[in-house]
């Protein structure tokens, strides 16, 4: 199954942001709290950390947009560090005395705090990425990508089924990874975009990245 075009051709919108991480949510709520301590898929976190790592990822992605003037050569200069060696250095931390139901109570936050951000900033608004200086309408296809395959490699860890929208996932595909295969069903083709998977022909990516930068 290829993507859809008509999907594909949608822009990013903060729905769309809302509406993964609130699948997310409903899945990862379903995790026996004695789960959290697994290691995440492919990753070299657990699943704390990972969904911790999320919700920072969300959360930076919000105060980047947050500035009247946004800074183009950098990142808002927030302390991100590492609990322990080799963890995630994040700036958002989840109390853990509140257990899981907290720490998701967390990332529902973080999300909730980006969908804001991008309903609220100008479309003309630019700010800084690693990959790319982007608009409101790429960080919230940043922060969709980030929950749909964290939230496979939290499944992957915690032993639940996790298969999102292939609406979602064509849209982000379209605007951050426009070199992707457009010949296999959407999710699929982020899952090997995103170093998590091989396809027919294409085996599973060692690096990779995403072009931040507003589409033409």
């Amino acid at each position: 199954m290829s993507r859809s075009a008509d999907a594909a051709a949608s822009p990013v919108t903060a729905d769309d942001l809302d509406r993964a991480v609130q699948l997310a949510l409903a899945v990862l709520r379903e995790a026996p709290s004695a789960a959290w301590d697994r290691r995440a898929g492919s990753l070299e976190w657990d699943c704390w950390e990972t969904a911790e790592h999320l919700g920072d990822d969300l959360f930076a992605y919000a105060v980047q947009l947050g500035p009247r003037t946004p800074p183009l050569d950098g990142d808002v200069p927030f302390a991100w560090e590492s609990r322990r060696s080799g963890g995630p250095a994040s700036a958002v931390h989840a109390d853990r005395a509140a257990g899981p139901a907290g720490l998701l109570q967390v990332l529902e936050a973080c999300g909730a705090l980006l969908a804001a951000m991008v309903r609220t900033t100008p479309p003309r608004v630019r700010a800084h990425h690693v990959y790319g200086v982007s608009d409101p309408e790429g960080f919230a296809a940043m922060g969709i990508v980030e929950t749909l395959v964290h939230t496979h490699d939290l499944a992957e860890g915690l032993g639940l089924a996790w298969t999102p929208p292939a609406d979602l996932c064509s849209r982000a595909l379209a605007r951050l990874f426009p070199d992707a295969p457009r010949d296999t069903a959407p999710w699929p083709a982020l899952l090997w975009a995103t170093g998590r998977a091989e396809l027919p022909g294409r085996p599973r990516l060692t690096s990779w990245r995403w072009y931040a930068e507003p589409r033409p």
